[in-house]
Formats: structure tokens, sequence, C-alpha cells
């Protein structure tokens, strides 16, 4: 899959295509179905498949004070959307005045004279251009003037839509069995391995804490079974993962940390590495215990239970 970071970065002569465009937050199984048919209706009609996102968040531009929480980093957009079959991702910068286009202009100058559409894939109930003014009703006005097809692409899912604000908000409830189910694969977050207090280590639990700037929606307080990769090592490692901000000892920083099972510390050096952590599932939530040896037999009851999740 070929990734174009500007319009004009597009060869000459890449088209003509069948395009479609969201946010794609997640990619999930909705947006793999969209992408996958999109795929295949280019390839019917002998078509280039081109999905157009955008990076910032439109809500991150619109309203800066509230910016979107991204159930995943770009780079792992792409890396799933890549997965789907199609052939290219104009990654498009969003910004006020990318926003200010008329329906008409984002029509013409985007999806006609820049990527030389000549098939619209999108749901029924799309929007664009300034305000929001355009719809499935302004697309297929405007394909009659400029010579494309409009394919609608029926929601997907079971019981219910497929859709990107459902998976956060059964990430913030800690369900990330539920979410991955949605998701089609687990929930990942990444980030870079850095020291934390030692705590873990005293206890005989060392830890490996990711950096505060991880890249992923981190689920809700609690204690993860779950899978730890670190980079230049092909090995996945089981992971009791800790989400909170370790009240027993009046902690204020929410932290993410993961201990891995039944690996000894010296003999897995992670300091400074990236650390990518997927979520299987949650084994309980946030507790406050009344003293370390309370803590320290809840920790061995939660390794048992993360080794029966993962088998382990």
């Amino acid at each position: 899959m070929e990734v174009f970071w500007e319009l004009d970065r597009i060869p000459a002569g890449f088209g003509p295509t069948a395009v479609t465009l969201g946010n794609f937050d997640g990619v999930h199984r909705g947006h793999r179905a969209v992408l996958g048919d999109l795929a295949e209706l280019a390839r019917r009609r002998s078509l280039k498949s081109i999905a157009v996102t955008f990076d910032p968040h439109p809500q991150t531009v619109h309203r800066p004070d509230t910016p979107a929480e991204l159930i995943g980093a770009l780079t792992d957009r792409l890396a799933r959307m890549s997965e789907t079959g199609i052939d290219a991702v104009l990654v498009q910068r969003y910004s006020l005045d990318f926003a200010a286009q008329t329906p008409e202009e984002f029509v013409r100058d985007y999806l006609v004279l820049g990527l030389g559409a000549r098939l619209v894939a999108v749901g029924q109930d799309v929007r664009f251009g300034r305000d929001n003014a355009g719809s499935i009703d302004t697309l297929r006005a405007l394909a009659r003037t400029y010579g494309f097809e409009v394919v609608t692409i029926d929601d997907v899912g079971e019981h219910g839509r497929y859709s990107s604000t459902e998976v956060r908000r059964l990430l913030r409830e800690g369900d990330v069995r539920a979410a991955a189910e949605m998701l089609g694969s687990p929930h990942t977050v990444n980030g870079t391995v850095v020291h934390g207090d030692a705590r873990g280590r005293e206890m005989g639990f060392p830890t490996a804490n990711l950096s505060p700037d991880s890249a992923g929606l981190v689920p809700a307080d609690g204690v993860y079974a779950g899978w730890a990769f670190f980079d230049a090592d092909p090995e996945r490692y089981p992971a009791a993962i800790s989400i909170g901000t370790n009240p027993t000892f009046d902690g204020a920083e929410r932290r993410v940390e993961a201990h891995i099972v039944d690996v000894a510390f010296p003999d897995l050096d992670v300091y400074g590495s990236g650390m990518t952590l997927e979520f299987i599932e949650r084994i309980r939530g946030q507790v406050t215990f009344e003293g370390m040896d309370a803590l320290i037999a809840q920790m061995h009851r939660d390794i048992d239970d993360v080794r029966a999740v993962l088998g382990s």
C-alpha cells in the first residue's frame, strides 16, 4: 500500500481511482469492510483504490480545548489499513483552511482533479465541506456534473453498528475483550520503556513502565492479561499489565506498567526500548490494599489469572 502525505505528491498517472474518505480511527471491523469493498469495486472497474484520512482529527482542530482521544496512533492506523487490500492512502493535513472549502470545491479540487475519481464510495450519512454542508444528495448532484459514480456502503455491525465511538467507550470501561471483537484484533498501546520507582522490583514483581507520552487510548484503571512486544525482539511475552495511580502507596500519577510473567528481568534489558502492549482481558479493577502483604498476595493471584487467560 502506498502512502501519500500531500495531494500534489501523488504521481501523475496514478489514477483513475475509486475513493473513500474518513477518519478511520482504530480501523475497526466496519472500516475494514468498507475498505475491502472499495478495493473490490476498484478491481472490477480497473481503478486504483485510495482512502483519504485526516490528520490531525477534525475535532482537535475545531475544538482544541477538547482534542480527540484517538484509539490508536496514525502509524497504527496506516498499518491496519494496509491489511485491507487497498492500493493507497492519502493522509490529508486537516486545518481550518481545508475545512473552509465548499462541498463543490472539495469534490472538484480533491476528488476529481487531485485524485482522478471515477467512483466515490461513502456511507449514507456522509458529510463534507464547509460546516458539513455537503450530504449524499450533494455528492450525487456533483457526480452528475463531474462525471463520477457514487456508491453507498451499508453500515456494518453485529447487534448494532461498529463505531470508533463505541470502541472508545468499551476501552474507557475496561472491556478490552469486547473492544477487540469490534476492532477485529486486540487493542494496543505503545511507547518507550522508562524507569519507574522500583516498587514492583522490591516486591518481586519488576515492571517495564510505559512512557507518559505513549500512543493509543489507555483503558480503564485495573490489571489486564496481555502480551508485550519489544523493539528488535521477535518474541512476544505474557504480561500482567497494571494501569492506575498505585493508590496503596498514595500515588497521583497514572501509569501503565507491565510485569513480564515468568521471565527474570535481568535477562530482559528493555529500558529505552520501544514497547507495545496488547490487551486481551481485564482481570480486575484498581483496588487500594491495607499494606504491602495484602498487595503482594493479590499480585500472585493476578499472575495466576493472567497465566490462565493467556494459556502460558
